[in-house]
């Protein structure tokens, strides 16, 4: 008998079996709630994996890691987390075959951030992104000026999704390469093609102070460049 009370403290430590009905309710909580401050949070730091997989590998992270450590947590409560966890991805899997809306709350949808070398605006501040990290992208991937960029895509997983245009096709755009980018002017002192360093619009213009951009109203400008993109 006592033999028996110790698989019962081990398996369940003393634990009506009605807790199940518990665990279930919390899993349902914890998974929405992880998932929806994950969608709310943004796709920054997010590679590779969708924001759905990677809540049910938090989930199952912590539901395996618990019992590791705390004798007063049953072992088949936490296997009982495993089985919620992996019946509630099934059932959001098949949800989401069916509708299209709800696959795009649960997975997000990509979201153009470039587009004909100039930032879009309205989408980029809605995105965890400042500018400096969607430049440290494409400088990762050769690129100089925006002019060298006809879209690019920030997916689901995170990843940025980029269609260069065509040597003969690129245009002049802003310059994105640390040194000339930083060098923002509120006051233009000399003719020439500038850029918004917050969208990328370009402007040609004469000498003149405090030129505000026509397309998100902001005043800091930068030099621009037509090079073709290294490749």
């Amino acid at each position: 008998m006592e033999i028996l009370s110790d698989w019962q403290r081990i398996l369940f430590n003393d634990l009506p079996y009605e807790f199940l009905i518990e665990i279930a309710f919390r899993c349902f909580v914890m998974f929405t709630a992880a998932l929806i401050t994950l969608r709310l949070t943004g796709k920054r730091g997010i590679k590779q994996l969708s924001v759905f997989e990677l809540v049910i590998i938090i989930s199952l992270g912590s539901a395996a890691g618990d019992p590791m450590f705390y004798e007063d947590v049953g072992l088949i409560p936490a296997l009982a987390v495993f089985i919620f966890v992996l019946l509630f991805y099934r059932l959001l899997t098949w949800l989401s075959s069916k509708s299209e809306k709800f696959e795009t709350f649960v997975e997000g949808k990509p979201i153009y951030i470039v587009e004909y070398g100039q930032i879009c605006f309205n989408n980029f501040k809605r995105e965890d992104l400042s500018t400096e990290e969607l430049f440290m992208e494409l400088r990762n991937q050769s690129v100089s000026h925006l002019g060298q960029v006809k879209l690019a895509i920030l997916e689901p997983s995170g990843i940025l999704s980029i269609y260069f245009y065509k040597p003969e096709e690129v245009k002049t755009g802003l310059c994105i390469l640390p040194r000339e980018y930083s060098n923002k002017l509120e006051n233009i002192t000399a003719a020439g093609e500038y850029g918004c360093t917050c969208c990328g619009y370009i402007v040609r213009t004469e000498p003149v102070s405090k030129l505000m951009c026509p397309n998100c109203k902001t005043y800091k400008w930068a030099v621009t460049s037509d090079e073709q993109r290294s490749q």
